[in-house]
């Protein structure tokens, strides 16, 4: 313990960029390793089993984002409250419980083993908060969270190319590949997390720029949601659009692959997702260069809006025969992630900022993701007995081009609620004193 708090002590000392670097770093491969136990059994195809008419792979997303869409429910309180101390060991224990749902996948007969993808899915959904809750409130937040988000891009292809592999060069099975490739993560896990916990807490500069960050209980969320109704009706519609294409191309990008004509090319995910995250991560690290709270959550929105058009052009040239899928698949993918990335790292982080709000990004992105999630259980049942007749590549991409609409006039409508918001309201007591008798915290 007195190693522990030497070390702290000397973190205290150094520069601030040394701290947001170690930060960034930490916090991506705890987010590799995250995702190592949630979307490596995505790599299998699991051909030949069904249930109720229904396709083996199908049951295990529904179950596994089941769980994931009621871990988000659970966090809206969980995270919003959640304090310091605890938070390493937090992150720790339900990762293992994650990893262990794996090894009862890999022992349990099929179809009972279904069930262990709910066990699997339902603590996975609070590590994101878990860990955004080191990065929010410091004026290096943007480029710490675009290093982490970068993880999930990232992630996503190589999880898949690795379980690929395991099962093509290593002979493991469907079955015990998800399993076995965590193995290789867990001692990472444990590595990166104690780095994390050593992190420094925000700075007195980072209160003064960002605000002060605290836990939120439950009259204090209920009063920031009065607060920003408007804004936040717009922006969750907006996020479960973008979350359920997200999520049904991590789910089925190998089903949708094929669909396109590349079906035995293992590393065509890593192909597409690396340069992607290398872009991501420099667009959203930009962003730490602008100072003006407001102006960089309007660049926020302009993101997302410009996501939404690339989405669209992609899906419509496609659809028309004018590009391929794989640069239809490179523009769709720039486009989802130009558009999802700002709302985990910008987007709500400098709602806060802008309005001087004393609260917590965990609750809104929380708040946002349970909305999210439960939009993909209910696209995914939707497309199962809905659109049988669509591959899973037709279904994405038309469904691609509707997110697009919809998303294009949503961001239009927020960016009006806000901009209007912020200029009726310059004088900051004016701000100040609607937050208070709403009941939320003091300023």
């Amino acid at each position: 313990m007195e190693n522990i708090g030497l070390i702290k002590a000397k973190l205290m000392q150094m520069p601030p960029a040394y701290t947001a670097v170690l930060c960034a770093m930490a916090t991506f491969c705890i987010y590799v390793c995250t995702y190592s136990f949630r979307m490596g059994f995505t790599a299998g195809t699991y051909q030949g089993t069904s249930l109720l008419g229904i396709d083996f792979k199908v049951w295990l997303v529904m179950t596994q984002v089941a769980g994931y869409a009621m871990s988000k429910f659970i966090g809206i309180k969980f995270i919003a409250e959640i304090k310091p101390k605890g938070r390493a060991r937090a992150i720790l224990v339900l990762l293992m419980i994650a990893w262990l749902a794996l090894l009862g996948f890999a022992i349990i007969p099929a179809p009972y083993n279904i069930i262990c993808m709910f066990i699997n899915g339902l603590p996975l959904g609070l590590i994101w908060g878990l860990i955004f809750s080191y990065i929010e409130g410091r004026k290096s937040a943007e480029f710490i969270g675009a290093v982490l988000c970068t993880s999930f891009i990232f992630s996503s292809g190589v999880i898949k190319t690795i379980g690929r592999f395991m099962m093509a060069h290593g002979h493991v099975s469907e079955k015990w590949m998800p399993f076995l490739l965590g193995l290789l993560f867990v001692l990472p896990l444990f590595l990166f997390v104690y780095l994390l916990e050593q992190v420094p807490p925000p700075t007195a500069e980072d209160i003064k720029q960002r605000t002060q960050r605290l836990p939120m209980m439950a009259k204090e969320r209920k009063a920031f949601v009065k607060y920003f109704l408007a804004g936040l009706i717009f922006n969750i519609a907006i996020y479960i659009l973008l979350t359920v294409l997200r999520d049904f191309r991590d789910y089925f990008e190998v089903e949708i692959w094929s669909d396109f004509g590349y079906k035995n090319n293992p590393g065509i995910y890593s192909q597409i997702d690396i340069p992607i995250s290398i872009i991501v991560l420099i667009l959203m690290s930009l962003i730490i260069l602008v100072k003006r709270n407001f102006r960089a959550f309007m660049l926020a929105h302009s993101s997302i809006g410009f996501g939404f058009l690339l989405i669209g052009i992609g899906s419509w040239e496609f659809i028309g025969g004018a590009i391929h899928g794989m640069t239809y698949m490179y523009m769709v993918t720039l486009g989802l992630y130009l558009a999802y990335v700002p709302y985990s790292i910008i987007f709500f982080e400098r709602l806060i900022a802008t309005f001087k709000y004393k609260s917590n990004v965990g609750f809104m992105i929380y708040l946002a993701d349970s909305m999210g999630y439960l939009g993909s259980v209910c696209i995914l049942l939707f497309k199962q007995f809905g659109h049988t007749q669509l591959s899973w590549g037709s279904f994405f991409v038309h469904g691609a081009g509707l997110v697009s609409i919809i998303g294009i006039a949503g961001t239009g409508l927020s960016y009006l609620y806000f901009y209007r918001k912020k200029t009726r309201n310059i004088p900051q007591t004016t701000v100040a004193s609607a937050i208070q008798k709403s009941g939320s915290y003091s300023m």
